[in-house]
């Protein structure tokens, strides 16, 4: 019988170690059999009891980005997001361009008024008619979890502005419902709760099969954190820029310039970003 191999996760829990699991990781970010059985192979001797997920992580990412840049470009979503801390700005921009690439007219942190005081939204939508409130919790930490008296402090503001929007002649659209969006994951009782006051939820895996890592990849709006071919320091100058995601780099050669990239190296970005989002 194989041995059971104990890890510890991220967000402080332990489980069991699962080959399987790392291989379905490594297929949804593109890679074929051949190199994930390679990297299955590399990293099978280095397993051991008591081992960290971001270990295996750093480990296999390592080998994914030998055999293909791509793929690792995908496969560092996770940690890509945590990257694009440490103020939340660029995830809400990131939250407004998926919206917007669903047909939705967005603002990035905008004030609105409500009954009782006045309220900073991180980011307002607009679609057929209807207005939508949303949050954004952004989190650097893995072990961070929105629990439950997120979404009722956030369903009381939306209340709020939502009693005021929809008494205002000027509106001419009907502020419908209040978004909670954040890049880690949510407690039972927060997801209980939002499922229960009509409040939409969206987590890294939250709902399943449409959460952010889901939406992201289908749409490729990967955030710049995620390309391999800029160093981190470079990634966060661009973001300081407001240059977030890797498609606005295809506009955005004269900040790369002004950052200090010299004409190879943004050819080489440019390439990974064509590659990536298949443009």
């Amino acid at each position: 019988m194989e041995k059971q191999i104990y890890i510890n996760k991220s967000n402080g829990e332990t489980e069991l170690f699962s080959f399987e699991k790392l291989k379905r990781s490594l297929k949804s970010s593109g890679a074929n059999k051949d190199v994930i059985e390679a990297i299955i192979l590399g990293i099978q001797p280095d397993i051991y009891d008591g081992m960290s997920s971001n270990e295996i992580y750093k480990k296999a990412f390592a080998l994914l980005k030998k055999h293909n840049k791509i793929c690792a470009s995908r496969y560092s979503l996770k940690r890509a997001l945590f990257d694009l801390g440490p103020t939340g700005y660029p995830f809400e921009r990131l939250i407004a361009a998926l919206l917007r690439e669903k047909g939705y007219k967005t603002q990035v942190s905008t004030i609105l008024e409500g009954t009782c005081v006045t309220h900073e939204i991180d980011v307002l939508a607009e679609k057929d008619g209807n207005a939508y409130a949303i949050e954004c919790k952004f989190h650097s930490d893995a072990k961070a979890a929105s629990n439950v008296k997120v979404p009722l402090y956030i369903n009381s503001r939306f209340l709020d502005i939502q009693r005021q929007w929809n008494t205002n002649s000027n509106n001419n659209t009907h502020l419908k419902q209040g978004w909670l969006v954040t890049n880690t994951r949510f407690t039972q009782d927060a997801l209980n709760y939002g499922k229960c006051i009509g409040l939409t939820l969206l987590s890294w895996d939250y709902p399943k099969n449409n959460g952010l890592k889901a939406n992201i990849d289908s749409m490729a709006l990967y955030p710049v954190t995620t390309l391999t071919t800029l160093t981190k320091k470079e990634k966060h100058q661009l973001i300081d820029n407001d240059v977030v995601l890797v498609k606005e780099l295809i506009k955005a050669t004269n900040t790369m310039k002004n950052i200090g990239l010299s004409d190879i190296r943004i050819q080489r970005a440019l390439e990974e970003v064509k590659n990536l989002c298949h443009i």
